[in-house]
């Protein structure tokens, strides 16, 4: 298994240019090291992927890798709706030195079921090491069902799932489908607990970004058998991850970095400022969690 607990779907900093802030990467990745965050994710949806060109988003993933240089698992985002282009991606993260990828179902084309099974099967067949899917009907129009998960989690090198559909029936589904040691990782922070009550193995997190140590506690609490701290946890920062999705994602949780003084830099288009009224929302939960915001921004 490539980790148990929690992974940051981490965030790109641009500086004040709009290009890709290395330094600022860099010490991003300290942080969730020192912070302990399980594994982080580099060129997810929260990292803003949609709009890097391939030499930057190339460029981001392997300077994550090696700054990181194994102390804790890199997992590149690298799928798309190209299953050519994927396999392209797919290859130079490996050979960058990427514990695993992640790839999304194909968007906007969707595929039918037949060219979604083989888009996978065709990308697994192309490199060595391990992928886990991604299930976002939300952002996709595609849904992966629990049946094809389970005829995927039949391929060697494909070996976990990142659950974003928002419907438990699904998950729990898939859990009674896939092989034991298949893992299953929320991709909703709001339900993070109830996917581990179903065999879960841990989440693939937009709220680690801010709350790294709370995610990985909200997670192990549950394997340790703390089921009482887990759950106070999960309802205690709800407020917070409704607060961190009450606009697009990355957008909420971005403008949260550079209120908590992280200094990540603004959004690309077609992404752009946040609402007013949904920054006060915001920084009232940060603060209501017990974060601190940088002065001048209160």
């Amino acid at each position: 298994m490539i980790f148990k607990g929690s992974a940051v779907a981490l965030i790109t900093p641009f500086d004040e240019n709009g290009r890709v802030n290395y330094e600022k990467l860099g010490e991003l990745v300290e942080f969730h090291i020192e912070n302990n965050t399980d594994a982080i994710v580099a060129c997810g949806t929260t990292g803003e992927a949609s709009t890097l060109d391939d030499e930057e988003h190339l460029a981001v993933i392997k300077y994550v890798i090696d700054k990181a240089n194994k102390r804790i698992p890199i997992i590149a985002g690298t799928g798309g709706n190209d299953t050519i282009h994927s396999i392209y991606m797919c290859q130079q993260a490996e050979k960058f030195g990427a514990d695993a990828l992640l790839v999304i179902t194909p968007y906007y084309n969707k595929g039918n079921k037949s060219g979604i099974k083989k888009h996978f099967e065709t990308i697994a067949s192309s490199v060595n090491i391990p992928i886990i899917m991604y299930n976002v009907p939300s952002r996709t129009g595609v849904n992966l069902a629990p049946s094809m998960v389970s005829e995927l989690a039949q391929v060697k090198n494909i070996v976990g799932i990142k659950e974003a559909s928002g419907n438990l029936a699904q998950v729990a589904e898939v859990c009674r489908l896939v092989p034991k040691d298949f893992a299953v990782y929320s991709g909703n922070d709001d339900t993070i607990l109830p996917l581990l009550s179903l065999g879960g193995h841990g989440v693939i997190s937009v709220l680690a970004n801010i709350c790294p140590q709370e995610t990985h506690d909200l997670v192990y609490k549950f394997f340790e058998g703390d089921i009482n701290g887990s759950r106070e946890l999960q309802l205690g920062m709800k407020p917070l991850i409704d607060a961190l999705f009450i606009e697009v994602n990355p957008v909420p949780v971005k403008t949260a970095a550079n209120l908590l003084g992280f200094e990540v830099g603004g959004l690309r288009l077609p992404l752009a400022e946040m609402d007013p009224k949904n920054v006060e929302v915001l920084k009232q939960q940060l603060v209501n969690c017990g974060l601190k915001l940088q002065e001048g921004t209160c």
